[in-house]
């Protein structure tokens, strides 16, 4: 079952380039969050801003993954009976973020 939802048969380039933006900009943010994190940790910083700024890398992970699975969600239900996974496979994936 493929993890990263094919942006290729989306109806417009302008939506597809919109989420794709939308998605790399929460990763982008999140691998910021997690090297501070790492220098947190090398640095000796306390325990409770480690915590605080890990709860903030995995939002920012969870919100992008919730982002490719409501695509995923939307291609498929344009797409009817043509759609590239079945309604189990989207539960699936989707669920694997909870």
């Amino acid at each position: 079952m493929p993890v990263w939802v094919s942006w290729s048969s989306m109806s417009s380039m302008e939506p597809q380039l919109e989420v794709n933006t939308e998605i790399l900009t929460r990763l982008k943010r999140a691998r910021g969050q997690l090297d501070g994190v790492i220098n947190m940790i090398e640095t000796g910083r306390s325990c409770a801003d480690v915590v605080t700024q890990l709860a903030a890398v995995s939002k920012a992970l969870d919100r992008a993954g919730f982002k490719v699975v409501a695509t995923g969600m939307q291609e498929c239900f344009e797409k009817g009976d043509d759609a590239p996974m079945t309604r189990d496979q989207l539960e699936k994936l989707f669920l694997s973020l909870a």
